[in-house]
């Protein structure tokens, strides 16, 4: 997979092409990807997703920013697996902001990208204020000679996929649905910091992750987890919480304790995916209680 990361880049295939955030990269994008890799492949063409490296949100003013349900790094991962031949992922700045709906069309997506075929959802927008829609695709398809296919909404099981819902319950703590519809667990990487070591002198040794603050947090609680570390996968139980056995702070951290585990990996990078929420976070009479309650999350996990 080749990686596009300036929007002024030409290059010489034809193509069909996906366009959309996809901030979830959820089971409903990847419908709608899987299929253009499939269009692509049968009329001899090269598959592409154009899609932005920050959230638009980030730029548009008045407009608050979605928490993320995956970094750049895991959807540049899952992209390639599916096989797409091209990722255009640019930064949205202000420049690309005030870019004119037909300039996009005929100056990006025509000249740059030898575009064929568009596919988008029922409602994409695009250009300078969201100007552009999918009827004004349809006109410019005309005028610059490429196919337009509109894709209806992603149901699963009767109900509409969308990255909003997903947040929503992944707030609510009801991570196998969400999972469900992400079609792979919901995660969060980070880089291993020290911690204060409690868990530790409980038996429990745990990883504290430096937490993106963009990320969208599961409720607090105990989730049965699987760690990834050095492209190995780990049981796990991880705590999502404020630590108020001990504390009464307002900061929120993640901690995991990796079973039949006894590396050092501080400084280095992990993935965390979730599987189920197992309880909610209590606060503990004393530490001999806790001890107990934490011997019972391990085997709750691995039951």
């Amino acid at each position: 997979m080749r990686i596009i990361e300036n929007i002024s880049n030409k290059i010489n295939d034809k193509t069909v092409i996906c366009l959309g955030s996809f901030d979830g990269l959820h089971r409903g994008h990847k419908t709608l990807i899987e299929n253009v890799i499939k269009e692509a492949k049968q009329e001899g063409l090269k598959s592409a997703v154009f899609t932005f490296s920050n959230h638009p949100a980030s730029i548009i003013s008045n407009r608050e920013e979605p928490k993320l349900l995956i970094n750049n790094n895991h959807k540049t991962e899952i992209l390639k697996k599916l096989g797409v031949d091209y990722l255009i992922m640019i930064p949205f700045s202000t420049e690309f902001m005030k870019m004119e709906p037909e300039d996009f069309v005929k100056n990006i997506l025509v000249d740059n990208l030898k575009v064929q075929r568009i596919v988008v959802g029922f409602n994409y927008r695009f250009g300078y204020k969201g100007r552009g829609d999918t009827d004004l695709l349809k006109k410019l398809s005309e005028k610059y000679g490429f196919e337009v296919e509109i894709v209806s909404p992603i149901k699963y099981n009767g109900e509409i996929i969308s990255s909003t819902v997903i947040r929503n319950l992944i707030s609510e703590g009801n991570i196998k649905k969400a999972n469900k519809y992400l079609d792979r667990y919901f995660s969060i990487e980070g880089k291993v910091i020290h911690g204060k070591k409690r868990g530790k002198g409980m038996g429990f040794p745990t990883a504290n992750i430096d937490l993106n603050s963009n990320y969208i947090v599961p409720k607090l609680g105990v989730y049965k987890t699987e760690t990834i570390y050095n492209s190995s996968k780990y049981d796990s139980v991880t705590s999502v919480g404020m630590n108020p056995t001990f504390e009464n702070g307002e900061d929120i951290s993640i901690e995991t304790y990796l079973l039949n585990f006894d590396k050092n990996i501080y400084d280095e990078d992990i993935r965390i995916n979730f599987i189920k929420h197992l309880r909610n976070e209590i606060k503990f009479q004393s530490k001999d209680e806790l001890v107990r309650q934490m011997t019972l999350d391990v085997e709750n996990a691995i039951k």
